[in-house]
């Protein structure tokens, strides 16, 4: 892995944040969490995350309404849907605000490294781009 990933992870339940917390930072990335979409945003603001893991339903603000304002702040940042909900209308309205893809939970831990080595190989590519476009 070359640079660390800054990934944020959003969801009202601690067991799925404290799960998640452990396997991104066991695979050596830096991880903010948030509680409901409202903490996203200020701490996407403030982080400028590589990606972000979003639960769809949360107190405050939900998920597709957080997704929406972090994209349109942070286009680059990349976005992944959790839902235990994962209703058609939920999946297309979540794809046509930018989410990178959805996820049903409860997730497969082995799914999520694979996510994450994806991320690591698509944002080392953009780095190199741009180091070489760029230098």
């Amino acid at each position: 892995m070359s640079e660390p990933l800054k990934i944020l992870i959003v969801d009202d339940q601690p067991g799925v944040r404290y799960l998640l917390d452990i396997v991104i930072r066991e695979v050596g990335h830096q991880v903010y969490t948030a509680r409901n979409g409202l903490e996203a945003v200020d701490i996407a603001k403030a982080s400028h995350p590589d990606l972000v893991f979003m639960d769809v339903r949360m107190p405050l603000m939900g998920g597709l309404e957080a997704l929406g304002k972090i994209k349109a702040m942070l286009p680059e940042t990349e976005v992944i849907i959790m839902t235990a909900y994962g209703s058609e209308e939920t999946v297309t309205r979540a794809m046509e605000g930018g989410a990178l893809c959805c996820i049903a939970k409860p997730f497969d831990v082995e799914k999520i490294k694979e996510l994450l080595e994806n991320m690591e190989w698509k944002h080392s590519c953009y780095k190199k781009t741009l180091i070489r476009d760029y230098a």
